[in-house]
């Protein structure tokens, strides 16, 4: 997963694996202390949830650290290289820290304790799925981050996970559309992929 998966501007290149705590060397080896790393945090986060939790920026930031905090030096901090997949360029890096505070200010810290229905909280998971990939705040580990903290809302609210899991290469070119229209604002391509893992 950490090999050759974002395009990174040459003068920010930092070799094909990126520098780890634990000196690993191949991309299997990556692979596999990241996995653990998210097992550890998908086991802490669920075993801490309760109807107090907050979906916080300051909580998203716990989450990433609590992932790969074991491997990465910037594990809970926002990416300090511009970043591009498949020819989509992710917001530079020199803007993250105000995208990060309008995203918690204007969408997580509006987040209701309570849902009345199953639809709006559909709703919030895609509007704060979309907008968390867009902005793609880490140099690792986004798309696990931002899938964990939907589960989190998910089972916050009383219901069950949604199944990530099934994507089909189809599907998935779907995700990525809809993450682009949630740049502009649009989430109903989100809303409709995240309505059909439930």
């Amino acid at each position: 997963m950490a090999k050759n998966k974002y395009n990174v501007p040459e003068s920010e290149k930092e070799g094909k694996i990126l520098p780890n705590l634990l000196g690993l060397k191949t991309a299997r080896e990556i692979q596999q202390a990241e996995l653990e790393g998210f097992l550890f945090a998908y086991k802490v986060l669920f075993d801490e949830l309760n109807a107090n939790t907050h979906f916080t920026l300051e909580y998203i930031l716990k989450m990433h650290h609590l992932a790969l905090g074991h491997l990465y030096e910037f594990a809970g901090k926002p990416r300090t290289v511009n970043i591009s997949k498949g020819g989509f360029m992710f917001p530079p890096a020199k803007f993250l820290d105000q995208s990060l505070k309008e995203f918690d200010e204007t969408m997580l810290q509006k987040l209701p304790d309570e849902y009345e229905s199953k639809e709006q909280l559909i709703k919030d998971i895609a509007k704060i799925h979309g907008e968390f990939l867009f902005i793609h705040p880490f140099r690792e580990g986004n798309g696990r981050t931002a899938r964990l903290l939907a589960a989190l809302m998910a089972v916050k609210a009383g219901h069950n996970l949604p199944s990530f899991e099934n994507f089909s290469k189809e599907k998935f070119n779907e995700y990525v559309t809809a993450v682009k229209s949630s740049a502009a604002g649009d989430y109903s391509k989100m809303e409709k992929i995240i309505f059909s893992l439930f």
